[in-house]
């Protein structure tokens, strides 16, 4: 018998998998924390034999090289990626006896990258779970633009040949087990639904229902934006990521936050966006620790500036240390946990701004009141709709073209809340008057607020 246990990161919209039988078991494409794989299989209370990875990431920092050292692993990666240490090059064909009766076969699926790599896990011959990474996600595929903008159409049609081949070589009923479309950026379009397999994607992926022009076509009119630091994230994997420090941070106190934000440096509050609308340290910025925090906290903050977080709970810092270390941003310069009147000198106000709701920015615009309408969601989502009138600074780049922002005082509105609260204080820190509407974008035609259309 053979089994496959699932790790889920939400905050990047990835997964790892832990497979094999009973003595022994490989890990595919783990995460920079790799403690809680090492969990996951003394749970089992099988060895890890093999560590494998589908590609070089460019999403977020991979704990592979350090998992291997740590557990005496053999290191699988593809022979064809370009990287500074040792490992065990895998070339299309070859296979590695995970347990008993229990085979791992690499099939090359160039693509997302080019020297992309899936993984079938064989028991008695018979393909029984594929590890396609970025390659075949559910209901897409991972996107091609990553590597190099001269590549992006030729992976995207070897994307299309990639997903027939892992077609035509596994049975309908093969779970498809990707690494990426459950929310990252590595995927060209976001997972429909949670699992899949070999005849569900045949039935309805584009890779197979489109002919390859066509497929090419669209894959590359639906490209969004890349994070900026995808850029960080290749080169050190490439590199051999360092075994990441998990301990906690320094306490920051009053005395250091305000010294660390006179010094430019980021001082990132991870409570809630209610919380922090009500009473926040003047200066810092808001990314909730619920939300996409590595994300978003990475692809706005300038690569390596300090960064110091605030939180109510050490579990909370905790959290979002681990998190952000999975994309490189390894220690905190400090913490400060609490009460926020803490986070202040004795006498110091905190700042707050108000939340709406685009119902109350109809009542505003009905008054004849001048404000500033702020749109920070995607260009992909703007031109489906958008309130008439607003200006268009997607949140990605907000932080560089504030001063392109209006005069007056900025409502500020995403698609449900979470990253307009994160461009609120933004503009709170930057001085500007500012309203962070909370609402979902239905809300504003149920308000009244006249949309129009790219």
């Amino acid at each position: 018998m053979y089994f496959v246990d699932t790790l889920e990161f939400e905050g990047l919209g990835n997964r790892s998998y832990l497979a094999g039988g009973a003595a022994a078991a490989v890990v595919i494409d783990p995460p920079r924390d790799i403690d809680q794989v090492i969990a996951a299989a003394a749970r089992r209370g099988v060895r890890i034999a093999y560590v494998a990875e589908t590609h070089v990431h460019n999403d977020y920092v991979t704990g592979g090289l350090e998992l291997a050292r740590v557990t005496g692993a053999s290191y699988l990666v593809p022979s064809a990626a370009h990287v500074s240490f040792a490992r065990t090059p895998v070339a299309d064909g070859d296979t590695v006896d995970v347990d008993t009766d229990l085979v791992l076969r690499a099939i090359a699926t160039p693509g997302h990258t080019p020297h992309h790599t899936s993984y079938v896990l064989e028991q008695e011959g018979r393909g029984v779970a594929a590890f396609t990474g970025g390659s075949l996600l559910i209901g897409t595929v991972g996107r091609p633009d990553l590597v190099e903008p001269r590549l992006t159409e030729r992976l995207a049609r070897a994307q299309h040949a990639s997903a027939h081949r892992l077609a035509a070589e596994l049975d309908d009923e093969v779970p498809v087990l990707p690494t990426h479309g459950f929310g990252s950026f590595c995927s060209s379009a976001q997972a429909e639904g949670d699992a899949t397999t070999i005849g569900r994607e045949r039935a309805g992926n584009d890779a197979f229902t489109l002919d390859v022009d066509t497929f090419v076509q669209r894959i590359l009119a639906g490209l969004e934006d890349v994070p900026a630091y995808y850029a960080h994230m290749g080169p050190a994997n490439a590199a051999g990521p360092a075994p990441v420090d998990l301990t906690p941070p320094k306490r920051a106190d009053a005395d250091e936050i305000a010294s660390r934000l006179a010094a430019g440096e980021w001082v990132v509050d991870l409570r809630s966006r209610m919380a922090f609308a009500e009473g926040h340290v003047a200066g810092s910025f808001n990314f909730e620790g619920e939300g996409k925090l590595a994300t978003y906290l990475a692809w706005l903050v300038p690569w390596g500036k300090p960064v110091t977080l605030l939180a109510d709970t050490p579990a909370r810092i905790a959290d979002a240390q681990r998190e952000l270390a999975r994309v490189g941003i390894d220690r905190p310069a400090a913490a400060a946990t609490g009460d926020p009147a803490g986070w202040v000198h004795e006498g110091e106000q905190l700042a707050s701004f108000p939340r709406a709701r685009f119902a109350d920015l109809a009542q505003v615009r009905e008054r004849g009141d001048e404000v500033v309408v702020l749109d920070v969601r995607r260009d992909s989502e703007r031109v489906r709709g958008y309130i008439d009138g607003s200006v268009h600074i997607p949140l990605h780049e907000l932080h560089g073209r504030i001063g392109e922002v209006p005069d007056g005082t900025v409502w500020v509105h995403c698609a449900g809340g979470m990253r307009a609260a994160i461009a609120a204080s933004l503009l709170d820190a930057a001085g500007r008057d500012v309203v962070a509407v909370d609402d979902g974008f239905d809300a504003a035609t149920d308000a009244g607020l006249p949309l129009a259309s790219a």
